[in-house]
């Protein structure tokens, strides 16, 4: 059941796709026309194949993304784009489509796809023209405000790197100290271990009053989490370090915890924030392989690195810095995740009709 004045009506009736195009070889220049894959914008050319505003989603490689192209542009062969809107808004459309499933219409066999076809015969709730720039207008404003968190997080993650850079190598010397940075080596101030195995009776896929420590791993994803256990083999204000595949990604762990598979922990031996050395081994320390094979990192190998060790005090306000600079981002980051969350439920109830905005 649609909403009063809506119309059930398939997608053919509402627009019309067509395959993208070549890019002949002879005119491959630049230019300011954007080339629209079926991953965004990948590229500019001289020349444009269709005029703007358009709306492309990919038709092989990844599939279900929408984008709405302001200016003429060139679609290429891999993507699907509207050449009809059919006296329909063309934002509006480009939101409509974005909350199909495509992956349900690709093909089964061979190299995933989506065929045109099939795409015209779904049915889509469709509101009169007037509410449908209504709509476009309100998720428009939601999609402004999430681009410019995306704008704020970049300036303030180029701002931290810069201060970073400055602070690590103390070409900017914090006010109060002006002691001088004494060299050692990594095993000098940290015990170097590798993570082992793990009690799997007494381990949980979530964290509860019994399985209250986390469980890190070699993995990048999600900081390296793999679930929580019962029990803790390492101190908090340690430091893990990624040791095979993508090396030398270090994570300061404010908590005890249990490491497992090759991933290298770091023990501070003597006073040390895990804070700072964290931070200098992410963008200090460009660890060379000796070995052959799968690239990765071993306790002795690690331990020969040098880098320059400041009073401890130096070193928590050097950290205090750049975590207050972290938690700026994070709260950043998490009001843009909101906004997120916000479109999504806002897009349920404004392209269902079950929110009606006129």
């Amino acid at each position: 059941m649609v909403a009063n004045g809506w119309k059930e009506i398939s997608l053919g009736e509402v627009l019309t796709l067509q395959r993208g195009f070549d890019l002949p070889n002879k005119k491959r220049q630049s230019g300011n026309v954007p080339v629209v894959s079926s991953s965004g914008i990948s590229g500019k050319h001289f020349e444009a194949k269709v005029a703007g505003p358009g709306v492309v989603t990919g038709r092989y490689g990844t599939i279900g993304q929408v984008f709405f192209i302001k200016e003429d542009f060139w679609p290429l062969n891999t993507t699907l784009f509207v050449k009809e809107f059919k006296h329909n808004d063309p934002l509006f459309l480009s939101f409509l489509l974005s909350r199909i499933d495509f992956k349900t219409y690709s093909d089964k066999s061979g190299v995933p796809g989506v065929n045109r076809n099939d795409l015209h015969q779904i049915i889509v709730p469709l509101p009169p023209l007037s509410e449908q720039l209504a709509i476009a207008s309100a998720l428009s404003d939601v999609d402004d405000l999430i681009t410019s968190f995306d704008k704020l997080i970049a300036k303030k993650r180029d701002i931290k790197q810069a201060t970073m850079q400055q602070l690590l190598t103390r070409k900017t010397c914090l006010q109060g100290f002006s002691s001088k940075w004494e060299m050692k080596k990594l095993g000098d101030v940290f015990n170097v271990t590798a993570g082992g195995d793990f009690d799997p009776y007494r381990s949980s896929s979530i964290q509860d009053e019994v399985h209250c420590y986390p469980i890190y791993s070699n993995a990048l994803s999600n900081k390296g989490l793999y679930g929580f256990c019962s029990y803790s083999d390492h101190q908090a204000g340690s430091i893990t370090v990624t040791a095979r595949g993508t090396l030398g990604v270090a994570n300061f762990r404010n908590q005890n915890f249990t490491a497992i598979g090759r991933v290298l922990v770091l023990e501070p031996s003597i006073m040390a924030d895990g804070r700072f050395f964290s931070e200098f081994i992410n963008n200090q320390i460009d660890f060379v392989v000796e070995s052959t094979g799968v690239p990765q990192l071993t306790a002795p190998q690690i331990s020969k690195y040098k880098l320059p060790v400041p009073p401890f005090p130096e070193q928590q306000a050097v950290a205090a810095v750049l975590s207050d600079m972290d938690a700026e981002i994070a709260a950043l980051e998490q009001k843009r995740e909101k906004t997120c969350s916000l479109k999504q439920g806002m897009m349920q109830e404004l392209l269902t009709g079950k929110t009606r905005l006129i």
